[in-house]
């Protein structure tokens, strides 16, 4: 299943404009609060899709039955890129267990690169609800590299996949590696091209370097 959330006006596709403006990126306090924001609108939104429990619940005038989540997902990013998307959904499901994974494009001579992934820190996975994000989907391989390393530590019940911006060509990717029905892809918005350095275009340029500065 695949959801776009900026198909529909709301202040997502606000906070998608300002991170994709080359003056407010300049800003990259500003850059690293909207991602945030972002992401806590994507929680918001997967929370309608999960599972829910009746519970009581004892006020100082009596007694009241409200839903409440029956399960915490495990919030997972790719770093570091993915740290400020995954802290706004953190501060929506803020008693999950994290997940990290380190990975990263190593550049060679001709202009083709390869994916590396050095380090993964997670809880077990085994039966949990996971949710993976990173604001941008290229072309699906890292993605799917990085969910490779993460079921290592068990299979989750099921995935929800976020990305802010995506390559039309990553969303097919994702499709067609990720058939289970028990894979979920959310993306704030799709741009057509991908350039011959697996770039998304207009995209917004490189999410990591925006927020953190650039790196050798």
């Amino acid at each position: 299943m695949v959801t776009i959330l900026g198909n529909e006006n709301s202040m997502l596709n606000q906070y998608i404009a300002e991170i994709r403006d080359v003056e407010i990126q300049k800003d990259s306090m500003r850059f690293r609060s909207n991602l945030y924001r972002i992401g806590e609108i994507f929680a918001y939104e997967i929370s309608k899709k999960i599972e829910w429990d009746k519970k009581e619940i004892t006020t100082q005038l009596g007694e009241a039955i409200v839903p409440v989540l029956k399960e915490y997902p495990v919030l997972a990013t790719i770093l570091r890129a993915g740290l400020p998307l995954h802290q706004g959904m953190l501060n929506f499901f803020d008693k999950s267990e994290n997940a990290f994974v380190s990975a990263y494009r190593k550049h060679h001579k001709d202009g083709s690169f390869d994916i590396k992934i050095e380090y993964c820190s997670s809880p077990s996975l085994e039966n949990r609800l996971l949710i993976l994000s990173d604001p941008m989907l290229a072309t699906g391989y890292s993605m799917h590299l990085t969910y490779k390393e993460l079921i290592k530590k068990g299979k989750p019940s099921h995935t929800h996949i976020v990305a802010v911006i995506a390559s039309s060509q990553g969303v097919e990717y994702i499709k067609k590696y990720f058939s289970s029905s028990n894979i979920s892809l959310w993306v704030g918005a799709v741009d057509d091209e991908l350039t011959a350095q697996a770039y998304i275009v207009p995209g917004l340029g490189d999410a990591g370097d925006l927020a953190y500065g650039k790196k050798l």
